[in-house]
């Protein structure tokens, strides 16, 4: 059983590892499509990633402990079987078994030949349900099956060449019997799919969802949150490139991140019709509802509101950094500021979550502060 649990076990932490590096680009990509976070889309997209890591690793893994998998064979060993239906002879190999006598039946399953067989079955039927729901209609079970061979031939192929050289001998046998078996893995699971799929919403559905958002010109508020953090991410690029070319201190820092901030998030929406980067990545820009020339005042607002929230922050910051020898008559108070500064921080970033909790689950009910403070809409209208 170690032999399934430990790839198992192996794919999780990779899972994990890249859930972290692509759960921030996946939001953004659900987002631009749908113009929603789809719970169910998003739990189909992942599992299946999981599926394909943990298909992979079982098999693949363990693998060998030295590269020279050849002085680890019997030089007769045989790295490939070309026979179809061997693991019924295999099964059914040692003169046990007797159709007249029923009894004998049940030791069938119990023949390491039957289970590999059999797990080898399942192990690209879930891929049949994941086709299923991709290919979404049911004649085309044939691209299906064709994408299955393929699968199987790739994993056949990597473990008869050592991982394409890795290994200078194969270490685990390529077996034309893998390759019926799984691909009739993958036909059935893409024929038991709508027995499983019937508890997810069809891709129809949701594009029929996204659709009605686009036709009532809403934008989440998820969108707005990235596409704002798009472009805090770029100017805080920009500002430490810029940086790294000049006299870095605490003022041309404030300095450089005002400037770039300003041309980002004010001059660039201004030209480009009320877009930033963020927002033309997430498709959809800032309106007034009124004219072209009363948004740029309003853009010029939400700039100041921004820069007023930064500027708090960089003065809290500054409290916190004052640094007093203890022999100072100032000592004191430079605790007492220090304190206060923790203090301020923390409060002042737990209002700003508690703002962002309550726009993004308040349906549609809130704005955020800096697109309210300047009565700026969201559009997907060009």
């Amino acid at each position: 059983m170690s032999a399934y649990v430990e790839p198992m076990y192996s794919a999780a932490i990779v899972f994990v590892i890249l859930g972290f590096v692509l759960w921030i680009p996946w939001m953004i990509f659900t987002y631009r499509k749908n113009g929603y976070f789809s719970l169910s889309q998003t739990l189909i997209s992942f599992s299946f990633i999981f599926y394909m890591i943990s298909a992979l690793f079982l098999v693949l893994l363990p693998l060998p402990d030295t590269r020279n998998t050849c002085a680890m064979q019997n030089p007769n060993t045989q790295h490939y079987s070309l026979e179809p239906f061997r693991f019924i002879a295999d099964t059914l190999s040692g003169g046990w078994f007797d159709i007249r006598k029923p009894a004998t039946y049940v030791l069938v399953f119990k023949q390491p030949a039957f289970y590999q067989a059999f797990f080898n079955f399942l192990l690209l039927l879930p891929l049949g349900v994941y086709l299923r729901y991709f290919l979404t209609k049911k004649q085309n079970w044939w691209k299906a099956a064709l994408i299955g061979f393929a699968m199987t031939l790739f994993f056949e192929i990597t473990q008869y060449t050592g991982i394409y050289g890795i290994y200078n001998c194969a270490y685990r046998l390529f077996d034309v019997d893998d390759l019926m078996l799984n691909t009739a893995g993958v036909i059935l699971g893409f024929f038991l799919a709508p027995a499983i799929l019937a508890f997810f919403p069809s891709k129809e559905t949701i594009n029929k969802r996204a659709r009605y958002l686009i036709e009532r010109d809403e934008v989440k508020e998820m969108s707005v949150l990235l596409a704002f953090a798009i472009d805090l991410f770029i100017i805080d690029l920009v500002r430490q490139i810029v940086l790294y070319f000049i006299n870095q201190n605490e003022v041309t820092s404030f300095l450089v991140f005002t400037i770039v901030s300003f041309i980002w998030l004010c001059i660039i929406p201004i030209v480009w019709n009320g877009r930033t980067v963020g927002t033309a990545i997430m498709r959809f820009r800032y309106d007034s509802k009124l004219t072209k020339k009363t948004t740029v005042a309003r853009l010029i607002k939400r700039y100041a509101a921004f820069f007023m929230a930064y500027f708090i922050l960089v003065v809290i910051g500054v409290f916190n950094n004052i640094d007093v020898t203890i022999g100072s008559p100032y000592y004191t108070a430079s605790v007492f500021l220090a304190l206060f500064s923790a203090v301020a921080t923390a409060i002042y970033m737990v209002v700003w979550f508690i703002h962002i909790m309550l726009v993004v689950f308040g349906k549609g009910k809130r704005r955020f502060f800096f697109d309210e403070s300047a009565d700026l809409y969201t559009t997907r209208k060009k």
